[in-house]
């Protein structure tokens, strides 16, 4: 579901406010605007999960005209009064950004027939309630391909936010791809509990690079800040995942298992706006170009030429669905 930053963030934070685009005039009311809302289970500033969440309501914004607002939620009683909230001041298409929004959303739903309801995982479908299922795991797959081709000792460490089962998800197929090139490759994963303690992640990482891992691998929001800095520390090597963050520590992170979240959530809008929504699942991968596998380029060269070409292989593999990538269904 997401490398995060420990920023204090205020409860409510609006976005810039937008007339609907001439463009979509017709699908709307004369007169009033296109509504859109983001409840991010953690701040926007993180560099990754939320950050791109937020990323893709601006996007909604400039592209479609539309006026926004997102709020921090963090227990799932914020969860539904924040779905309420937006609804009752008429936002047609609010976002639940993670796994754990869904119930929240089938509870506010039918009190809002007019209001759609999009949570980014799960697989709670109403009339106006839908998930987006992005396919991170192809990525972090590959992800572990490069890990057990370059790990010296056979062994990853993984640090997650909270044991739900999109993360659960990720981290399966990490391991998965690890032991399709090393069958005996070890993977070692510590939760730590939430989103945001940058320090116990990097305390969790520290811990198992001393078990013998020489590659870290997270997904855990902002508090992946942690792991970077205990790659630092360490001089090993640290993956990114959602948001590329290759360049949040350049000199340790290899590669990132990314999601262009900003596309998908411009489509979903899209859709609402022109009255063309339909209540399904609905999943982007890398063969919908919204997954991808970026290494960082000032660490390439460490790659041996025949890694590289494994992965190419591979993740065209994925790409084409001839290699499907093990996954937890949720």
């Amino acid at each position: 579901m997401k490398c995060r930053f420990p920023f204090a963030v205020a409860a409510f934070s609006a976005a810039i406010v937008a007339l609907v685009a001439t463009s979509s005039a017709d699908s709307q009311p004369a007169g009033k605007p296109f509504k859109v809302a983001l409840l991010s289970p953690g701040p926007v500033s993180d560099a990754g999960w939320n950050a791109l969440a937020y990323e893709g309501l601006l996007a909604i914004r400039d592209q479609l005209g539309a006026e926004v607002s997102q709020i921090q939620t963090k227990t799932p009683a914020e969860f539904e009064e924040g779905f309420r909230d937006f609804a009752r001041r008429g936002y047609q298409l609010v976002f639940g950004h993670g796994f754990e929004f869904q119930d929240a959303a089938a509870a506010v739903a039918p009190d809002f027939p007019g209001t759609v309801f999009i949570t980014t995982s799960g697989n709670t479908v109403r009339k106006n309630v839908a998930p987006i299922r992005f396919l991170l795991e192809e990525s972090t797959y590959l992800e572990g391909v490069l890990a057990a081709s370059m790990s010296k000792g056979g062994k990853a460490g993984v640090i997650g936010g909270m044991e739900i089962p999109s993360v659960k998800s990720t981290i399966l197929a990490f391991e998965a791809g690890a032991k399709s090139i090393n069958p005996d490759f070890k993977v070692v994963t510590t939760y730590v509990g939430n989103w945001e303690d940058v320090g116990a992640a990097k305390a969790a990482a520290l811990a198992l690079v001393q078990q013998g891992c020489d590659f870290l691998f997270h997904n855990a929001d902002a508090a992946g800040l942690g792991v970077f800095q205990a790659a630092q520390q360490s001089h090993v090597f640290a993956f990114g995942s959602n948001k590329n963050q290759n360049g949040v520590a350049p000199e340790v992170v290899i590669a990132s298992a990314t999601i262009d979240i900003p596309q998908a959530f411009v489509q979903i809008a899209r859709a609402v706006q022109g009255g063309g929504f339909e209540g399904k699942v609905v999943r982007k991968g890398m063969k919908e170009g919204v997954v991808s596998f970026v290494l960082n380029p000032q660490l390439e060269a460490k790659i041996p030429a025949d890694v590289k070409t494994r992965l190419d292989q591979t993740k065209a593999a994925i790409a084409a669905g001839s290699l499907r990538v093990p996954t937890a269904e949720f």
